[in-house]
């Protein structure tokens, strides 16, 4: 079902504007701009008929203006990071998971709602619908796994674990047509969309829209952080108190290792914290990631975008930040209504600059949900195993997770016994291999890679029925030449060129 929130404030009425009583936006250009901005966006509310949800959308638009002004008043102030104050995590702020209690009562699992956030379209793997909706494993989807789980979950302890869909305007009914099918399943499944914000013309800083009902590309969802509104305003966290539940676990729908974990939650139970995050020992792919810093003694969210470019190098090195974020996240609802009531969140703003088909530049502002860990008590992050961290974000993920590495469970993927080692194997396919549609062309079935240390294919390459792949493998077809991989065919330790020369590793 989708819930609305029934009170939104008509803040659009009132001709001054929240931002003037921030002392540090004084500066006429930024207050001009602010103006502008909010007389846009009161035309594109008075476009909403008054039968047309317009209040909904008000509260929409001024969450955004909040935003917008706030980012208009970092411009102006100039405040950036203060390197020299970022540290890496204290002890106390990060524990390990094996330093945490194994011993569970079910019964916790009462108190507990399971969030997926459901906005992704997979436009990098060639999607045009729900990501979620896409087959990774024996036919299943990531949200069919994911109701596997719940549903396990809810009929081993006899328990009612709701699943909540976050979606976006992207994604929501496609999402609505995909979970009639879990009807009769053991899940109470909510679903809610986050806000749609306006695209930033960049070089007017306006927004692109010039009526509520312009077209997707105008519009963009602003990022997990988005959360914890979306949350309030669908009245979904009201629900979820009144329904007795006090904790909520959050993690992206296409990261197929965030499975809810009773020792977890038990650890937050037992040591009150308000806020838990889940973060991951780093690996080369994994540079880019967010991490826990310890900022003038609190624990605070850095990512990427936030670091002065002279100290990307620093950021991204293992020896300073040997950890990110998996965005597994554990919220206290009790908590998290306290500070929403209080006045919100000001979340760090993630500018993320994009070019429209129409090839103008745009801006948009988004937010990051891990941000919020400062905004609560005793809030810290648990260092888990790389199992908890599985997302599919390419192709060459879609591969790993389909092949033989892994077997299903309840839902759950776990690594096949017959694999020798913990760890799974490297795999790089080229752009030959980017959009899925070209991936399922490319291979009549899916290679057995139980014993694959490293797989790259570069080129145009096809692979035929029942092939195995053993230790490291690299396939390169040069340009103008296609390699075609038989049926049944055996590679250990191989490289294959365009001229089918085959050279032992």
């Amino acid at each position: 079902m989708q819930l609305f929130g029934s009170s939104a404030m008509p803040l659009f009425k009132y001709r001054r504007l929240h931002y003037t009583r921030r002392k540090h936006v004084k500066a006429l250009p930024a207050t001009g701009l602010a103006t502008s901005m909010h007389d846009e966006l009161t035309r594109l509310v008075e476009s909403v008929p008054q039968n047309g949800n317009r209040k909904a959308f008000e509260t929409e638009m001024q969450s955004f203006l909040s935003l917008f002004t706030r980012y208009l008043a970092e411009k102006v102030s100039k405040e950036e990071l203060d390197w020299d104050k970022v540290m890496a995590p204290a002890e106390n702020q990060i524990v390990p998971y094996d330093n945490i209690t194994s011993s569970v009562d079910p019964m916790s699992l009462q108190k507990l709602a399971v969030l997926k956030v459901n906005g992704g379209l997979g436009t990098s793997m060639g999607m045009t619908g729900a990501k979620s909706a896409l087959e990774v494993k024996n036919g299943m989807t990531f949200l069919d796994l994911t109701v596997k789980q719940i549903e396990h979950l809810n009929t081993t302890h006899n328990l009612d674990v709701p699943l909540i869909l976050m979606t976006s305007f992207n994604t929501h009914e496609d999402t609505l047509r995909i979970i009639k099918k879990y009807v009769d399943q053991s899940v109470n499944i909510t679903t809610f969309n986050q806000s749609r914000y306006p695209r930033i013309v960049k070089e007017s800083l306006l927004p692109c829209p010039k009526t509520a009902s312009d077209e997707n590309p105008a519009w963009y969802p602003p990022g997990h952080g988005d959360l914890y509104n979306a949350l309030v305003h669908s009245g979904v966290l009201d629900q979820l108190l009144a329904d007795g539940k006090e904790y909520l676990f959050v993690s992206n729908s296409d990261n197929l290792g965030a499975v809810v974990d009773q020792r977890i939650l038990e650890h937050m139970i037992y040591s009150r914290a308000e806020f838990l995050m889940e973060v991951t020992e780093k690996t080369k792919a994994d540079i880019k990631g967010g991490t826990l810093i310890n900022y003038d003694g609190s624990t605070r969210l850095l990512e990427v975008a936030q670091v002065p470019a002279e100290h990307l190098d620093d950021f991204k090195s293992v020896r300073k930040f040997k950890i990110f974020n998996t965005n597994n996240l554990w919220i206290d609802l009790k908590a998290l209504k306290r500070v929403m009531d209080r006045g919100g969140m000001d979340l760090d703003i993630i500018v993320n600059p994009k070019v429209t088909e129409k090839g103008e530049t745009v801006i948009q502002l988004e937010t990051a949900a891990g941000a919020a860990i400062k905004h609560f008590k005793n809030a810290h992050g648990i260092n888990v195993p790389r199992s908890r961290f599985l997302p599919v974000k390419s192709c060459s993920d879609l591969l790993l997770i389909k092949s033989d590495i892994y077997a299903i469970e309840n839902g759950e993927l776990l690594i096949s016994p017959e694999r020798m080692f913990a760890t799974t194997p490297v795999i790089q396919l080229g752009d030959h291999f980017k959009k899925i549609q070209q991936f399922q062309k490319r291979f009549k079935d899916i290679p057995t890679i139980i014993d694959l240390d490293h797989l790259t294919v570069t080129g145009d390459v096809y692979f035929g029925r029942d092939v195995t792949l053993r230790g490291t493998v690299v396939v390169i077809a040069n340009e103008g030449q296609t390699i075609h991989i038989p049926d049944g065919c055996v590679l250990e330790n191989r490289l294959l060129m365009g001229n089918l020369n085959v050279i032992e590793l």
